[in-house]
């Protein structure tokens, strides 16, 4: 009793100023930290170690959805009209949140371990507000990914045939970390029984675990498909204003085989290249025309369109990192962009041998066919090679179809069961396609697939081994220089790795005697002998 009273503990003075810990007396004595509920026993600590491990899980989706995060940005900013890098946001809030429950737990450690010398169930030392505060707000994560980017759950499950093998391996490192300490904390408390089988049923599963683990990238090298095609997404936006003829040529530069785009068509009849509706986004439009700003872009005639600076904004909002590393040159080139016409970009995708894939917007607008006809009249007048034009929108389909019937036709759906006519080509969100359809399905019967928008080297390598023909992406300029997927892993059904660890998890739990290395050794060592053979 009061093994801490009279005690100038470093540690308990730096718990105390850092994080607000309130002191109580618990009937042996012991001075403690106060959290509701959780009082003499264990309990704080795993709720402790449970926010951590969801903070942890939290941060793993943190880094899979910064692939897509530039659509959330976009997101952001039809809504609001305020252009941040929110990715920045959310890894910098989600570490703050991960160290602050990771030095919570390493300090209760430190203090079970090295100045208590006694079982974690008298060490509470945890301010119950933030902690709780800290579990609150992941959840709040985890529901609004739920609720508003409910395809982001496919990204993850995806992420898995990347991370899975090396998450397992990290976990059973963790677990073979964990056995001493754990074992020394077990036979000191009244729950050893409990925590015994828990800690059993996690050694069984992580042992299984591999037969569950699949990834494309489990082959061997000959197998490997080839590379996918690059399709540069509104050019290459991460070293130009996007859907500009600078866009177009560093696309080139990147040595992508498509450049995808979206087309609009004024009020006097001209397409150009243009994603958002409104003209704000990337565009001065409020400079130039601010009564007219928040009309469609539309709306506005040629000759007021060619009034605009398409290219200042990306210096200034600097949507990607990459904007800082350009040069003087490209920074002046940015500055002088103005919006394309879609005739000039035809010419320079024709010179420069690149196919065109674009969609035609507002789908919903009342004169559309005007749309269809326009583009296509271009199209048509252009002179390119029709084979090098693939053409993305539904409506109006048959129509293009009987006029220029040797446009490549892309759709935006899956193959029926009962289609009428093959499809050659398809256009998907790379969540919406597994490794299998792609192999198996699609692969098979020498249907084009192209996914989007893939700019992370993990995803482009998990998509070339499940052998998808190309990608569009943000990122022209990393992908190219990948020569072979990030890793392949040659499969072997022999589980000697996990076999030898279980050594190690084994060990510290089992009677003296029984943890003998000579006995144990021998024995691993045999059945390590037989599973080789």
């Amino acid at each position: 009793p009061g093994i801490l009273q009279g005690l100038q503990l470093p540690w308990e003075r730096l718990c105390r100023c850092l994080f607000c810990l309130p002191r109580a007396r618990c009937p042996g004595g012991v001075c403690i930290g106060v959290i509701s509920g959780f009082q003499c026993d264990c309990s704080w600590f795993l709720f402790l170690l449970c926010v951590f491990l969801f903070t942890l899980v939290w941060l793993y989706f943190a880094i899979i959805i910064l692939n897509d995060f530039h659509n959330f940005n976009e997101f952001i900013f039809k809504q609001r009209k305020l252009w941040l890098d929110w990715s920045l946001v959310l890894l910098i809030a989600t570490a703050v949140l991960i160290t602050y429950s990771a030095v919570l737990l390493g300090l209760s450690w430190e203090l079970a371990c090295r100045v208590l010398r006694a079982p974690l169930t008298a060490l509470c030392h945890a301010p119950q507000t933030l902690l709780i505060l800290t579990a609150l707000v992941v959840a709040a994560a985890f529901t609004g990914l739920g609720i508003k980017w409910a395809e982001e759950w496919r990204s993850a499950r995806t992420s898995l045939q990347a991370t899975g093998p090396f998450l397992h391996i990290g976990i059973v490192g963790g677990m073979t970390l964990l056995a001493w300490p754990l074992a020394s904390f077990i036979y000191r408390t009244r729950l050893r029984v409990f925590l015994l089988i828990l800690y059993c049923v996690v050694m069984i599963v992580l042992y299984l675990a591999p037969l569950g683990i699949t990834s494309p990238c489990i082959m061997e090298e000959n197998q490997l498909p080839p590379k996918p095609a690059l399709v540069g997404h509104r050019g290459a936006p991460m070293l130009a204003p996007e859907n500009t003829l600078m866009s177009l040529q560093k696309a080139v530069d990147c040595n992508v085989q498509v450049f995808e785009t979206d087309v609009m068509v004024s009020a006097d009849g001209v397409p150009f290249l243009m994603h958002d509706e409104e003209l704000t986004r990337t565009t001065n439009v409020q400079d130039v025309f601010p009564e007219r700003a928040a009309l469609n872009s539309t709306a506005f005639n040629w000759t007021d369109l060619q009034q605009l600076d398409a290219g200042s904004w990306f210096l200034e909002r600097r949507p990607f990192p990459t904007v800082q590393s350009l040069s003087a040159g490209d920074r002046y080139w940015a500055t002088k962009q103005r919006i394309p016409s879609l005739k000039e970009v035809l010419q320079a995708t024709k010179q420069s041998n690149l196919s065109i894939m674009f969609d035609l917007r507002p789908e919903n607008h009342s004169d559309y066919q005007s749309f269809v006809n326009a583009t296509l009249e271009v199209i048509l007048q252009s002179g390119i090679p029709l084979q090098q034009v693939l053409w993305l929108p539904d409506g109006f389909r048959e129509q293009v179809k009987q006029q220029a019937p040797d446009i490549q036709q892309v759709y935006g759906r899956k193959r029926l069961q009962d289609e009428k006519e093959p499809l050659l080509h398809v256009n998907l969100p790379y969540q919406d396609m597994s490794s299998e359809e792609i192999s198996v399905l699609y692969h098979r019967d020498n249907i084009s697939v192209n996914l989007y928008v893939v700019n992370q080297p993990w995803l482009f390598s998990v998509l070339w081994c499940s052998g998808v023909s190309s990608v569009t992406t943000n990122a022209c300029q990393v992908l190219k220089e990948m020569k072979r997927p990030i890793w392949l892993l040659v499969s072997d059904p022999s589980p000697c790795p996990t076999a030898l660890c279980l050594r190690h998890m084994w060990v510290p739990f089992l009677p003296q005697p029984w943890a003998a290395k000579s006995e144990t050794d021998v024995l691993l060592t045999k059945i390590n002998s037989l599973m080789q053979e």
